[in-house]
């Protein structure tokens, strides 16, 4: 039998607002029949600061240290908390919500998603696992996080290594297409990522930065060797079509495609209404 075939597509370094207004343009082709389900990876230009679309501007994020540190800064189309996008690789998988054996739950089609992520990990040398809340403080603590940084808490079938964060996800459902993407932690600078929220206190703040190594950890910090950005595509790429018993296909955007993404993005992504809406 063979194996259903996947669009992938290797963005490298993208400006935040293309990066997502791309990731919206491909939900909106899939929806529309014009491409089958999709992985793709991307990397930021500049280091990047994405909130989730649910998230505050003006209570939960510091834009002086923002903009001190020189990072862009963008609001997803997804839920979730803030992410630093700088030593990192993102996903992004587009598929629809009635592909073969994909759960209609949300928790449980992230299970079947991440998977590719768990081989992914493994494929890199890593004992990583999902996680799983194991007592109802565990689950309460999901759903009433006490900072907006992603990395402070791992959500139901996030992947951790040594019971620490070691991706974070977030995922949208539009127009019968899911939209799940995230970010793979190659290294992490905890101050730098604690600097750019707000906080009721400085001292719920330190212990946020205090606690942080201890809930998530980078890539660089598992392994005695450097691990490239190159290397990670292939583990994860590899990884996914293992997990999801598919065979990866270049895809290449035409003018016309390209074309699109950039009206997605000036009207939407690189829009200061959307970025800073209440």
């Amino acid at each position: 039998m063979e194996k259903t075939v996947w669009h992938f597509i290797n963005s490298g370094k993208c400006s935040p607002s293309f990066n997502m207004a791309l990731d919206e343009a491909l939900l909106e082709w899939n929806s529309r029949g014009e491409i089958g389900p999709v992985l793709r990876f991307y990397e930021w230009e500049p280091a990047t600061l994405s909130i989730g679309y649910f998230q505050s501007v003006d209570k939960e994020i510091d834009m002086e240290q923002v903009e001190k540190h020189g990072l862009g800064f963008v609001r997803r189309p997804t839920g979730g908390r803030g992410v630093l996008h700088e030593h990192e690789l993102t996903y992004s998988v587009i598929v629809s919500e009635d592909y073969p054996d994909m759960p209609e739950t949300v928790t449980e089609a992230y299970r079947v998603i991440s998977s590719g992520l768990l081989e992914g990990f493994r494929n890199l040398g890593l004992d990583a696992e999902f996680s799983v809340p194991r007592s109802a403080r565990q689950s309460e603590e999901l759903k009433n996080p006490k900072s907006g940084v992603c990395f402070d808490a791992p959500s139901w079938y996030e992947l951790v290594v040594e019971g620490k964060k070691v991706a974070g996800s977030a995922q949208t459902r539009q127009k019968g297409v899911i939209l799940q993407h995230g970010a793979i932690l190659i290294s992490l600078d905890e101050d730098k990522l604690v600097s750019l929220f707000k906080f009721n206190s400085e001292r719920l703040r330190e212990r946020v930065r205090k606690s942080l190594p201890e809930k998530a950890v980078a890539i660089d910090r598992l392994v005695d060797r450097t691990v490239t950005v190159d290397e990670c595509v292939e583990a994860f790429s590899t990884g996914f079509e293992k997990a999801l018993d598919m065979t990866l296909v270049p895809l290449e955007l035409t003018d016309e495609q390209l074309a699109y993404v950039k009206e997605i993005e000036e009207k939407k992504y690189a829009n200061d209404a959307w970025t800073f809406r209440k």
